[in-house]
Order: C-alpha cells, then structure tokens, then sequence
C-alpha cells in the first residue's frame, strides 16, 4: 500500500534511539523528510549516520532540543521549517522510559520533584511541540499529530506513568477536537512492552521477565519497534483522515479487559 507520505516532513522527538528511532526510519522508508530530536548529541547524530544510510538517501535531520523547554522546543520547529521548507508531522515520543519511580517503591515513595519533571517533559513536552507546529499546520490546511503514550494509561501499577499517559490522552483528545475543522488529526498510540534494536526505548528487563509479560499479551509475544511504527507511519498518512482523537493500543493485544 502507498501510504502517500512522499515529500512530507516530520519531526520525530525521542528520535535518538528505541521507538521513536523505529518510527523515524518506517517514515524514512515511505520517502518522507525527518528531523530526529533528542537531547543527547553525540547519539543523535550516530543515529542520524545510520537511518541515512538505511534510507538510501533519504533526508534525515538531527536536532539537539529538549522539550521540558519552551524556547528549545520553538527553535527545533524553526529549524524544521527552515531546512524542509515546512512542517506536515509531528511524532511526540521524547519521554523517560518507564517514568518517574521506575526503580519501584510505588506511589508512596514516588518524588513529586521528578514527577514533576516527568510530566514536564512528557506531557507539557508535548502540548508544547504542539502549540509550536501548529500555525504551520493551520495555514496549510494539512497536519498529523501522532502522540507516543504507553498501555499504563489503561492500568495501574506505575503511578507516574498511568498519570502521565492518561494525561497525553486527554491531551490528544482536546487537540483533535480544536484542530479537526483545520485538516489536522491528533491520536495517541499506547505501546506496551516492546523490544526494539538497542536498549533505549523501554525499561531493560530480564528474559524470564520478558516472558512472563508475554504471558499477559493475546499475540503470545512482545511486539517490536518496528510493529508499533508500522501503526504510527499509517496515521501520519494522508489515509488515516478518517482518525483523530482516537487512543490506539499497539501492545499486541491485552488479554482480559475490552475498551469501547
């Protein structure tokens, strides 16, 4: 299937590693122009070497930015907009893995400090790349707004996490609502455990914790990368129109609860 994406432009922050490196290399593979953000420079730019080559030519674009700030957020768009003449996706992914108090101790040992700071990045991080893309995307008449939250939004155990995730949700939901009259889609992707090429994109954890997961997922495995960006590159797709304000889960199957 052409998913018709030839010749758009994305950014895609987190885009150093795990994921968020999946995604970018899926939208690289459909000819489209990709910024990579992270905040890690000398990674970022090993990572932008290596989709390149893979994408035989295609254009990738790393930007060091951190999106817990306001003024680093507006210059990766500037900077976007300035090398691809434009801005037509955005793919929100630049997160702590796992979220604050990952090490465990739950909600009563959890820091309101890093909390804080975890929802700075993830959440404000977001609504703040967001609020940056979208004049272009208005004014265009055309844009995709693909957030990455996690399956802990549809369960507890993490509290930083399941706040988080929810919160991205109800994020996405209210910019699909204000920016659907203007052509823009806005959804939000729930992965869960998900094994990508490097140790970036998901709390490391052991092989018999692995599969004990698995045990809990209706395909019987961990999905990869690469899976969940086969389902970000289609609703960043001029094909996905039909789609907005949607939370789409992408863990392969959660055995047990139904969600209508």
């Amino acid at each position: 299937m052409d998913l018709q994406l030839a010749g758009r432009r994305a950014i895609v922050t987190g885009g150093s590693r795990g994921i968020g490196r999946a995604i970018a290399r899926a939208l690289l593979a459909e000819g489209v122009q990709v910024v990579i953000a992270a905040r890690n420079a000398e990674v970022l730019k090993a990572t932008a070497a290596e989709l390149a080559e893979d994408g035989i030519g295609r254009t990738v674009l790393p930007v060091v930015a951190d999106t817990g700030d306001d003024a680093s957020v507006r210059e990766l768009v500037e900077q976007t907009v300035a090398a691809f003449g434009g801005v037509d996706i955005l793919v929100n992914n630049a997160a702590k893995p796992g979220g604050a108090g990952a090490g465990g101790g739950g909600t009563v040992a959890l820091s309101t400090a890093d909390a804080a700071a975890d929802f700075n990045v993830k959440v404000l991080g977001y609504l703040r790349t967001a609020q940056a893309v979208t004049p272009h995307f208005t004014a265009q008449g055309w844009g995709r707004i693909i957030n990455i939250g996690g399956l802990a939004a549809r369960q507890v155990g993490l509290a930083s996490g399941s706040i988080r995730n929810v919160g991205v949700a109800a994020l996405t939901k209210t910019l699909a609502d204000e920016l659907g009259p203007h052509g823009v889609t806005v959804n939000v992707v729930h992965p869960g455990l998900t094994l990508t090429a490097d140790d970036g994109g998901s709390v490391v954890l052991s092989d018999e914790r692995i599969q004990a997961a698995s045990a809990r997922i209706a395909l019987g495995r961990a999905v990869t990368g690469d899976e969940v960006a086969a389902v970000v590159a289609f609703l960043a797709s001029p094909l996905s129109v039909a789609v907005t304000g949607e939370s789409i889960a992408a863990g392969g199957g959660t055995l047990g609860p139904i969600h209508y």
